[in-house]
């Protein structure tokens, strides 16, 4: 690792959820996806999770194997959020650089996917899927995090930022502050190349509120340009 650099810990950064020690708590089996896959997870740490802690108790009155389904999440996703709920973060993890006073995603030298696939969408920010994700299981400081790292990407295609800003739209709720404003500044920053983007007139003919609360957002950075300042 270069000097200067260290990773996240639990006891270097604010966001990073308290892990209980407990880990001789009942064991949890998940079945996550349409394919089934199976996790395990202890109860004490599934339970840092609002959502899985009323789960477990709704569920598990009855003697016997504790198993919770989850149809409907991506397991790739959802092994980022048994990680950061062991671990504090999720791979690959996010590093501070003391010297020069800034964040990076850490790299070991292997290409790290960074999109996931949906169908009749494309291809979404893995970070995006999992802030999502967060959302839905009532963990803030993991929203805090994804959010973050998702500022640090850079080199992403006009398509998948598009993409992946329609599926926030659909998977966060309507007070969402956070991922969908990060996304509207990000297509404000880049209207030079969005604007010559033929996947960009595409999506505005398709529509959505998406478009709508980036035109309010395009007015009101036009009104702070032109005003006077004080």
């Amino acid at each position: 690792m270069m000097k200067g650099i260290e990773t996240l810990s639990p006891s270097q950064v604010q966001h990073t959820p308290p892990v209980g020690t407990n880990l001789t708590s009942a064991i949890i089996t998940l079945c996550v996806g349409q394919e089934k896959r199976l996790f395990a997870a202890h109860e004490d740490v599934l339970c840092h999770s609002p959502f899985f802690q009323a789960a477990c108790r709704g569920q598990f009155y009855e003697p016997g194997p504790k198993r919770i389904e989850l149809p409907g999440e991506v397991p790739e996703i959802f092994s980022c959020v048994l990680e950061y709920l062991y671990k504090g973060d999720y791979t690959p993890r996010i590093e501070y650089d003391k010297k020069r006073r800034t964040w990076h995603i850490q790299s070991d030298g292997a290409s790290a996917e960074g999109t996931i696939f949906y169908q009749n969408i494309g291809p979404i920010l893995k970070d995006t899927v999992i802030y999502c994700a967060a959302d839905k299981f009532s963990l803030p400081e993991l929203k805090r995090l994804a959010l973050r790292k998702q500022g640090l990407a850079t080199g992403i295609a006009c398509s998948t930022i598009l993409s992946s800003a329609r599926f926030a739209y659909l998977n966060t709720p309507e007070s969402d502050s956070q991922l969908r404003a990060h996304y509207l500044a990000l297509i404000i920053r880049s209207r030079q190349t969005f604007k010559r983007s033929g996947t960009m007139q595409q999506e505005m003919e398709h529509g959505g509120r998406l478009f709508f609360d980036l035109f309010v957002a395009m007015a009101n950075h036009m009104d702070d340009i032109k005003s006077p300042r004080n």
